[in-house]
């Protein structure tokens, strides 16, 4: 394995790392990630650092921190831009006004030319819709995505935790009205976070869609933090108590299910962050894994991860510990349908 064994993503040829640089955390601007922020130049030299180690794709969004991520890649990439598979997003709230979000038409057309400008660059590889968007009509988005490649703005588009349902829907409405359809997808994956191995993962692989996982430490409950010892409880879960609480029946579950992998890691004599980025890599469905580093140290603990190849026996024991297709708490699906989350659709 390794970052110089590039992966093509999808059906598109194009060769990409193994890792993809996520951006999340640079920036401090509102809608940054909770904790401590990755300053500008800390975010550059993490970014030099991914590329001169052999990372060819860089995801990030309008909305982490505001813009700022974007800004940060921006600066990063004077000069490199040309060797960089660059991937973005639209959807989420960028102002008060809430008509500034969204995969309308209307604010995609604003939204791209903002993504254009603060990452300084002429085209975007990969332009992703963050979310579903349940105002909108979905052709409506895709024709004025096809309308943006057309202009030369983006290469590709693609989509971020669509349901099985809204990713066919999106191919065929493509397919029927002759415009080109989306490339990718992107998703949550990690030992933990395995439901998407139910349908969305083989509908990407029978459509063709490259995918970038997210997520490969389970939003730090991979992290070698969440055991049974209560000495290591770690600060996030009074941060963020409605993802990290882990109280109740569900997350009760989930969090033997960590001290587990946690001992499978100790026992096999690696790194906890070895095995859970060895295994979202993995799949054959994944061309790439983001990776999240808040520093240059936790950069390079996810690109020694990189060369880690698990052999049957291990992921069996996975396997064993956390059955295929589990997701123990719904938010772990990365967003939740509203006929799920709102009592009202389901009763009214």
């Amino acid at each position: 394995m390794g970052l110089s064994e590039l992966r093509v993503f999808g059906r598109s040829g194009t060769p990409i790392s193994p890792l993809t640089l996520g951006t999340m955390n640079f920036g401090e601007g509102l809608g940054g990630p909770p904790g401590a922020p990755t300053g500008a130049d800390e975010g550059i030299r993490i970014i030099h650092a991914a590329l001169d180690a052999g990372i060819t794709a860089i995801d990030t969004a309008d909305v982490y921190s505001q813009g700022e991520s974007e800004q940060v890649v921006g600066r990063a990439l004077r000069g490199r831009r040309d060797d960089v598979f660059l991937a973005t997003k639209f959807h989420g709230q960028m102002s008060p006004n809430p008509a500034h979000s969204g995969n309308s038409r209307r604010w995609i057309t604003q939204a791209v030319e903002g993504s254009l400008r603060r990452l300084q660059t002429d085209r975007i590889d990969l332009y992703q819709a963050h979310r579903p968007d349940y105002n909108t009509d979905v052709l409506e988005t895709i024709t004025t995505l096809n309308d943006l490649i057309r202009q030369g703005k983006i290469l590709y588009y693609g989509t971020s935790v669509f349901t099985p349902a809204q990713l066919v829907e999106a191919q065929w409405l493509a397919t029927t009205n002759h415009l080109i359809p989306p490339l990718g997808n992107q998703v949550p994956y990690s030992m933990l976070v395995r439901a998407n191995e139910r349908d969305v993962l083989p509908i990407a692989q029978q459509y063709g869609l490259g995918v970038l996982a997210y997520g490969p430490l389970a939003g730090g409950w991979l992290s070698g933090d969440f055991t049974l010892e209560a000495s290591k409880a770690p600060t996030r879960v009074h941060s963020l108590p409605g993802r990290y609480d882990i109280s109740g029946p569900a997350s009760e579950r989930k969090l033997l299910a960590a001290d587990s992998l946690a001992r499978l890691a100790d026992k096999l004599e690696m790194p906890l962050v070895d095995l859970a980025v060895g295994f979202a890599l993995t799949h054959p469905a994944i061309s790439s894994v983001i990776i999240g580093p808040r520093s240059e140290e936790h950069l390079q603990a996810y690109l020694r991860a990189a060369d880690v190849q698990l052999g049957e026996s291990v992921l069996d024991a996975i396997d064993e510990l956390v059955p295929p297709g589990t997701n123990f708490v719904e938010r772990d699906a990365g967003a939740i349908v509203p006929s799920i989350e709102f009592a009202e659709l389901r009763r009214r």
